[in-house]
């Protein structure tokens, strides 16, 4: 009985809970719905070169992040991602994709980052990238494109950065963006594309922010005086899209491929350009100059009444009312930007952004703001001019002493004292001394036997005897002559009379 139990239980294990294999070895599909061959790993989800020509008809719902890259895709068919909602990250690069169609994204609202670069696109149309508003990175570099409708990319509110290099773009409306908002663009590549026709105007009129941000090289530019001037500037202010390719940037001399030369190396081709063409194409920004704590007002001067207006930090931060982030800056209801507390973080260039039916859609003014520190209050006692006066006054003091004639009362004076006081003909004891003590030895005038000069001293270093190991020792030799230094009496101590003295005299 027990046998055909244990029998029974084996023959229905395979349909309880094993499941038949595919026919390469692969369970067609996980508990979660996750598609064959793919990776999938709590809210990611990748299915990358697997040589797949259509997207797999199961993706799980949870799915944030979907890698469908280095695969053979051709089309996309409308509404394949209704079911990631959650979706925030779709790389479709690498693939055979030529053309998108209509509601492709349609259900793709919280997408940030879109890759489809390295494909076969040739066109964007004006419905292609529909359903993409919260759009902030585009990846469409390294494709075909030769064509972009005036309106590709009219719902990418968001859009921060677009990356259109190593494309056959021939032109660029940089009037309207084609439908792209200046307030939130950051990065713009146009590198390596056929742009032969540049309007300078339309660049000029760009705010400061996107033109640090506009690559352009590895183009056939026109040597035009006008742009020559303005990319000029652009390098001196130090805007990374140029400075950083700068030997890149090439011009057409006289119109033909061989005719390539470098803008900023070879200034010969511009030698006859006006700067005067170039006046008036920038508006220059406004330089201001406050001290830290002080408070800031920023007005956004436009040519004519705003509907809208935004601002853009130093920081890159878009700023509408109420404000920023940490609440330091503020943006009031006529469109003004306040500052309470200017600190060197508000330091940099404030770009204004005002919309409206008379306005240029990105008209702006800039502000270039300094901040400096307080200067510190003057200290009320000057200890450098106290410290020259003293230096002054103690020179006079020795000057005084060495060449002024004594007085005659004075000269009484000090020969009472002498014959008052008993001067000891042997110098004081060298156990009593120090090793760093100097005795000043003066000479009485009125003694016949000393030739030395009335006003001359001499310091003797007359060191102890502690630590000497035998070395002389100086003592102070009274009848000591300036012209005859023969003369002078050594003492030497009692460790090693023999010998040599090693110190000097020292003249005052």
């Amino acid at each position: 009985m027990a046998r055909l139990v244990l029998l029974g239980a084996l023959l229905c294990l395979p349909h309880v809970g094993v499941g038949t294999l595919g026919a390469e070895g692969f369970l067609p599909s996980g508990p979660h719905n996750c598609p064959y061959k793919c990776v999938c790993a709590a809210d990611l989800l990748s299915c990358a070169g697997l040589g797949l020509r259509d997207v797999p008809a199961a993706l799980p719902a949870a799915a944030t992040d979907l890698d469908l890259s280095h695969n053979a895709l051709r089309r996309l068919r409308p509404g394949w991602l209704t079911p990631l909602s959650q979706l925030r990250t779709l790389r479709l690069g690498h693939n055979e994709l030529d053309v998108l169609g209509r509601g492709v994204f349609t259900n793709a609202s919280g997408l940030r980052l879109l890759d489809l670069s390295s494909n076969a696109l040739r066109a964007l149309g004006r419905h292609d990238l529909e359903g993409l508003g919260a759009l902030e990175r585009l990846l469409l570099f390294n494709n075909r494109l030769a064509h972009l409708d005036e309106r590709a990319f009219h719902g990418l509110g968001a859009l921060s950065r677009l990356y259109l290099g190593c494309n056959e773009l021939a032109t660029f409306s940089f009037d309207h963006l084609h439908g792209l908002r200046a307030a939130h663009l950051r990065t713009l590549d146009l590198s390596s594309n056929r742009l032969g026709r540049i309007p300078v105007a339309d660049l000029a009129a760009l705010p400061a922010f996107l033109k640090n941000g506009l690559y352009l090289h590895n183009n056939p530019l026109p040597c035009d005086c006008r742009l020559y001037h303005l990319l000029q500037r652009w390098h001196e202010r130090g805007l990374s899209a140029v400075s950083d390719f700068a030997r890149e940037y090439m011009c057409l001399a006289f119109k033909v491929p061989t005719s390539r030369v470098r803008f900023f190396e070879h200034s010969r081709v511009f030698e006859n350009c006006s700067a005067a063409l170039a006046w008036g194409l920038e508006r220059p920004e406004e330089q201001l100059h406050v001290q830290m704590g002080r408070p800031l007002r920023l007005r956004c001067n436009t040519s004519a009444p705003a509907v809208r207006v935004a601002w853009v930090s130093p920081r890159q931060e878009l700023l509408v009312a109420p404000g920023s982030q940490d609440g330091s800056i503020v943006v009031l209801a006529d469109g003004s930007l306040a500052i309470s507390n200017v600190q060197p973080r508000h330091e940099g260039l404030f770009v204004c952004l005002a919309a409206g039916p008379r306005l240029h859609h990105n008209q702006t003014h800039e502000y270039n703001v300094s901040v400096h520190s307080p200067r510190p209050e003057p200290e009320p006692f000057n200890t450098g001019f106290t410290t020259l006066l003293g230096c002054a006054v103690g020179l006079t003091l020795v000057l005084l002493y060495l060449f002024a004639p004594p007085c005659p009362g004075c000269r009484r004076c000090y020969r009472r004292t002498c014959r008052c006081r008993h001067w000891p003909r042997a110098p004081s004891p060298l156990q009593e001394l120090s090793a760093q003590s100097s005795v000043l030895s003066t000479t009485p005038p009125d003694v016949p036997s000393r030739k030395a000069s009335v006003h001359k001293h001499v310091v003797f270093l007359e060191p102890g005897r502690r630590g000497l190991n035998g070395r002389v020792q100086l003592a102070v030799a009274e009848d000591f002559d300036l012209y005859n230094p023969v003369g002078l009496r050594l003492q030497a101590g009692s460790e090693s009379a023999s010998s040599t003295g090693s110190e000097g005299l020292v003249m005052t």
